[in-house]
């Protein structure tokens, strides 16, 4: 149900502001007098640096009857279990690897396909096993460090402006013909990731 009122909700958006593109999970805003980036990233309930990421901004000042994107807020309790993920996952991998690594969780949480929540998603189990491996050996319950964070920030930010990937592999490490099957959207490092 969850699900299908975003899609309602978005696609309503999507048609009363044409002028504007709205990106799945994010939606528009107009700035009203003496408000700031601060200020309504406080009263969206998000992170400051997620608005600044998500509006390409650095500073934190708007000028009223400016439009800008809302990402979805996303729990500090889904942020540092989505860290600490892209860390087990993605640890030695580039930046760009760890945002994308993060933005496949978020694809998964935004499809129909898969559970739709972020500790779902990072613990599903498929087949009876789970669906990521540090789950399953428990590099999970590791740390994560201010990369790995900043990371998921940017993803969340951007969330569904990517190239729709809902998967990754380190084809150099599997051996599945179904994973292999998929089709690629881009590879970052050692990983591969596909839709």
């Amino acid at each position: 149900m969850r699900k299908l009122n975003k899609i309602i909700l978005t696609g309503a958006l999507s048609l009363t502001l044409l002028a504007v593109p709205t990106a799945v999970g994010a939606s528009s805003y107009t700035v009203q007098q003496g408000e700031s980036f601060h200020s309504i990233a406080n009263e969206h309930g998000i992170s400051l640096v997620n608005l600044q990421i998500a509006n390409q901004r650095s500073g934190s000042q708007v000028i009223a009857g400016e439009t800008i994107k809302i990402p979805d807020s996303v729990s500090r309790e889904d942020r540092e279990l989505m860290a600490k993920l892209v860390h087990a996952e993605a640890k030695g991998e580039p930046y760009e690897g760890k945002v994308a690594v993060a933005t496949v969780i978020l694809n998964q949480v935004d499809s129909n396909d898969f559970p739709d929540t972020v500790k779902s998603v990072i613990y599903q189990k498929v087949n009876g096993h789970y669906a990521f491996s540090p789950v399953k050996n428990g590099a999970i319950n590791g740390g994560y460090t201010e990369e790995d964070m900043r990371a998921v920030n940017e993803a969340i930010a951007f969330r569904g402006q990517g190239n729709g990937s809902l998967y990754f592999y380190n084809p150099d490490k599997v051996s599945s013909d179904w994973v292999q099957s998929r089709e690629a959207t881009v590879k970052i490092g050692d990983h591969l990731f596909a839709k």
